[in-house]
């Protein structure tokens, strides 16, 4: 089968390569279309803290079941699915009360033996993948699982009918979790970004307000004069020096920040912001079965508007370009399809 390697940093190949077996509870799926996440880009640029080339990337994926292993139940060739990409032990207090994404002993594609899903074929444990709507497409499917991350942020926010919240960072992340901030009730979203066309796109899927913060020295307390007051959540999807104490300074007292970016290196910030004024700030890891879920009901619903997000759709072969266009910004590029 064709393959999407990062065989180095900055190179994508393209590789033959054998099918992945098929375990006694995995499901094989024909790989219909499958995305590139800024996590692809940490580890295209030698950055991801533990997804290191040469490896087969991807996590993204939606497609047809082709092949299912004797312990499978629940599905069935011809099936459309999508991918829940991570599994836990599956007898640690975490995973026995849903939380796999807490797991100690968590994996995930292109870590260990597990390929990653930028394939012609991806097998993945039942426990894993989810069924598609007779009505959802392939496109949509690739995006539930990157919904389901701004789900999961936003559940973790506990944003409510009525609240201003800040996203910080108009990649397709900050994007997908505005959307689930809207859908929970939030009436007035500020968006920043330093791209004007991120912004434009944030715009069309339902930010009231946007920011390039760009050569801005103070743009918190523009942003706080553009809302008519402080935030009641911050949703923190890009990971730059600072960022942390600008979210602060951004937040009512109460508020809370969840922080949803990778991040590298150290972040500072003024600890007595936080702690007189008892401001929150929460980690957030990808997700659990009740977000995935979620993502596929609100994406049905018309959540997200997906002409907005979908920027390109390219073939595997055509797999480098969608990276560097992704890592560079390039023609208005937001998320990034490969089709198999």
């Amino acid at each position: 089968m064709k393959a999407v390697y990062v065989d180095d940093a900055y190179k994508v190949v393209v590789k033959e390569v054998d099918k992945p077996a098929v375990g006694h509870n995995d499901v094989l799926i024909r790989v219909k279309a499958a995305g590139i996440c800024g996590s692809d880009i940490h580890t295209y640029k030698g950055l991801h803290p533990f997804r290191k080339p040469p490896v087969i990337i991807g996590h993204e994926i939606a497609g047809e079941v082709v092949e299912v292993g004797p312990g499978v139940t629940k599905f069935k060739a011809g099936d459309r699915v999508t991918v829940e990409p991570q599994t836990g032990c599956g007898h640690c207090e975490y995973c026995l009360a849903g939380h796999v994404n807490y797991c100690s002993e968590r994996g995930a594609p292109g870590i260990g033996s597990w390929y990653g899903a930028m394939a012609e074929y991806f097998a993945a444990r039942e426990l894993t993948v989810f069924k598609l709507p007779d009505e959802m497409d392939y496109d949509s499917g690739v995006l539930v699982e990157p919904f389901a991350v701004g789900v999961h942020a936003v559940r973790k926010a506990e944003i409510q009918v009525g609240d201003k919240v800040a996203i910080l960072g108009a990649g397709p992340i900050g994007l997908l979790a505005m959307a689930a901030a809207k859908a929970a009730g939030a009436t007035t979203m500020l968006v920043t970004d330093v791209m004007d066309y991120a912004l434009g796109i944030a715009s069309e899927m339902g930010a009231t307000h946007t920011m390039n913060t760009m050569d801005r020295q103070d743009w918190t307390e523009e942003a706080k004069a553009e809302v008519g007051g402080e935030f009641d959540k911050v949703l923190i999807a890009v990971g730059v020096p600072g960022i942390i104490d600008q979210s602060l300074r951004l937040l009512r007292k109460g508020g809370r920040i969840v922080t949803i970016a990778m991040f590298h290196g150290t972040q500072t910030f003024d600890i007595h912001n936080l702690q007189n004024q008892e401001k929150e700030i929460i980690g957030c890891m990808t997700y659990t079965r009740v977000d995935t879920m979620t993502a596929i009901d609100l994406l049905m619903a018309g959540a997200v508007n997906e002409q907005a997000i979908i920027s390109h759709k390219l073939t595997c072969d055509q797999a480098a370009e969608g990276f560097r266009l992704v890592d560079k910004k390039e023609d208005q590029s937001m998320k990034v399809l490969v089709t198999f």
